[in-house]
């Protein structure tokens, strides 16, 4: 009889651990970056935030629909290349993720942008800035960071109307993002009154710009400007250096507005001309800035670089408009997404019909004894 009602016992334990899973749902969220090559600092950083969101809506317990979600990150790594950037975009189609945060690069996520919007998942971009972006209209894409016309314009209005320079060479590295940020440089600029005097291109993978810098060097430019990212501005700075350029003022956008250039420069003296533009407000100026980093530091020590609290504002948000929704449907959860007003740790996120954000902030840095400083 005991052990009739033991079992009995054990038998009415699993089934209510069975009802218990069976109401669990597990919805994956896709995350995608470099997480190899040259940019993987920043593919890191951007997937540490959204990893971090992760464990932070699962330790809350979100119930959506009457089932207890569990989240998993589903990340993949594009290496910075537009074929890869697609196959991943694709990868996360076929494992059905209920949305996307990323991509890093502009020219990755332009070609991504449209492989999600065919199969009907959202992603939410806080690291590609190219305006190019949100051009075919796709209700699926989102931008919680300003664009390029915001980050190469305000570089121009510093460089003419605060610091009065009247020269400038322009070098890009025929990205989808170097090319576009230094165009709006180059318009804005050119408007203002600002001279180009010299311009010229290089590849995300150079290393070595003695030639470029020589010829640079001979027009004599109060200023250049650099439309790429920090593996190639690191040894640019350091070549200007050698080649006595240590009076150009070295203008750049959030691609150079990193920690890791001060490593990459490798001490060289004209770090200290550095003007670079960010998207969002400085850490400290962001609402949930300074908790959050200290937060991001005890998990993750030296790893932040730039968009990390992009990527953990759009893993909430996302998860924020399945709430409003009370669905993990992408087709469902897609139009409160685009109704969005989310206080997160960047600032508060409300989107234009074409999936721009309201209101965009811009920070201008300067590197002080090595360290990134807000202007």
């Amino acid at each position: 009889m005991q052990l009739k009602l033991k079992l009995t016992v054990v038998a009415a334990i699993a089934a209510v651990a069975g009802v218990a899973s069976a109401q669990e749902q597990v919805v994956k969220i896709g995350h995608v970056a470099p997480v190899s090559g040259a940019q993987a600092h920043y593919g890191k950083d951007n997937e540490n935030g959204a990893r971090m969101a992760i464990e932070e809506l699962n330790a809350q317990g979100v119930t959506i629909g009457g089932k207890k979600i569990k989240f998993e990150l589903q990340a993949e790594d594009d290496a910075a290349d537009p074929k890869q950037g697609t196959a991943a975009a694709q990868k996360l189609c076929d494992s059905k993720v209920a949305g996307v945060v990323g991509h890093l690069n502009s020219g990755t996520t332009i070609p991504a942008s449209k492989v999600y919007n065919d199969c009907g998942i959202p992603m939410v971009t806080g690291a590609a800035t190219n305006p190019n972006l949100t051009k075919p209209g796709y209700k699926t894409t989102f931008r919680i960071i300003a664009n390029d016309n915001a980050l190469g314009a305000g570089l121009a209005f510093y460089a003419v109307d605060t610091l009065k320079l009247k020269t400038v060479a322009i070098i890009d590295d025929r990205t989808a993002y170097g090319q576009g940020v230094a165009d709006v440089f180059k318009k804005t600029a050119t408007a203002k009154g600002m001279k180009v005097v010299d311009e010229q291109f290089t590849t995300d993978k150079a290393t070595d710009f003695m030639a470029i810098l020589t010829a640079i060097k001979a027009k004599n430019p109060d200023a250049v400007f650099y439309g790429g990212m920090d593996p190639q501005a690191g040894p640019m700075l350091r070549q200007m250096e050698q080649l006595g350029m240590a009076n150009v003022k070295y203008f750049g956008g959030d691609g150079v507005c990193t920690s890791e250039i001060a490593k990459l420069a490798a001490g060289a003296k004209t770090l200290a001309n550095v003007i670079c533009a960010e998207g969002g407000s400085s850490l400290a100026k962001m609402p949930g800035g300074t908790a959050w980093k200290a937060k991001y530091d005890a998990k993750y020590p030296n790893q932040f670089q730039v968009y990390s609290p992009y990527t953990y504002d759009a893993t909430f948000l996302l998860v924020d408009a399945m709430k409003r929704a009370n669905s993990v449907d992408p087709k469902v959860y897609v139009n409160e997404l685009a109704k969005s007003n989310f206080k997160g740790v960047t600032s508060t996120i409300a989107f234009e019909p074409n999936g721009e954000m309201k209101n965009p902030a811009i920070t201008l840095y300067v590197y002080k004894d090595g360290k990134k400083t807000p202007l």
